[in-house]
């Protein structure tokens, strides 16, 4: 079995090749550049380097989100287009879950965070021995979130690549209970992705779709006008 991974779910492109347990191919990169024009020439350029052929593909996983609404769209219409033409399942993982298991194996909880902005963030809380979700994916205001998870007093992991966009405030709430995880655990990994995806259930392709977890800024105006209230 041959999986391809795809994560475009935020600014990082992380992608992976993974055969009958053994990674082929891994590429990570934390450029600042368009997934729109870029993911799919790099999984041609991966797939050449490692000598697969679309055809030899049996699995798809892919980053259903949170993240980056443009990022999660592109990311998973890839994935459907593959998965699709070659008639071969897909796996939808969460985003964060993806983050959350590069602190597999902390002796506490691990914390997956995404900046969303405005002090909030695309947010969770998993076991760290085995990514069972304690807190479910959401967005959040950061401080709310922070404070739901000190009442479990525990060791808490932080990762993520926005992290250090928060890491005082985690640490004035948290005390000496947050740890943080080191720059090279902070970006996705898709071998992490495919991992998961092996334990998850495939989808409908049709069905498959972004999980957002939280609505477009058009939608919440449209909402606030229903309500009469000041856009």
């Amino acid at each position: 079995m041959i999986y391809l991974g795809i994560d475009t779910s935020n600014s990082p492109l992380a992608l992976a090749l993974i055969e009958d347990g053994k990674v082929l191919i891994e590429e990570t990169s934390n450029l600042k550049i368009n997934h729109s024009l870029t993911a799919m020439p790099a999984i041609e350029e991966m797939m050449k380097k490692a000598k697969v052929a679309p055809a030899d593909l049996t699995h798809i996983a892919v980053a259903e989100g949170p993240g980056s609404y443009t990022g999660v769209r592109i990311g998973l219409t890839i994935a459907k287009t593959l998965a699709w033409s070659l008639k071969i399942p897909l796996h939808p993982v969460s985003s964060l879950k993806v983050l959350a298991a590069n602190g597999q194996g902390f002796e506490g909880l691990v914390c997956p965070l995404m900046d969303a902005r405005r002090g909030t963030a695309f947010i969770g809380l998993y076991e760290g021995s085995s990514l069972m979700p304690v807190i479910g994916d959401q967005h959040s205001d950061v401080k709310e979130f922070l404070l739901k998870v000190k009442e479990f007093n525990r060791p808490v992991l932080f990762t993520g690549m926005d992290v250090s966009l928060h890491e005082a405030l985690i640490s004035e709430v948290l005390g000496e209970t947050a740890h943080f995880s080191g720059m090279q655990n902070r970006l996705p990994r898709a071998s992490n992705l495919i991992l998961l995806a092996q334990e998850s259930p495939e989808s409908n392709v049709h069905h498959a779709v972004p999980e957002y977890r939280r609505i477009t800024e058009a939608e919440a105006n449209y909402n606030k006008a229903q309500e009469g209230q000041p856009l």
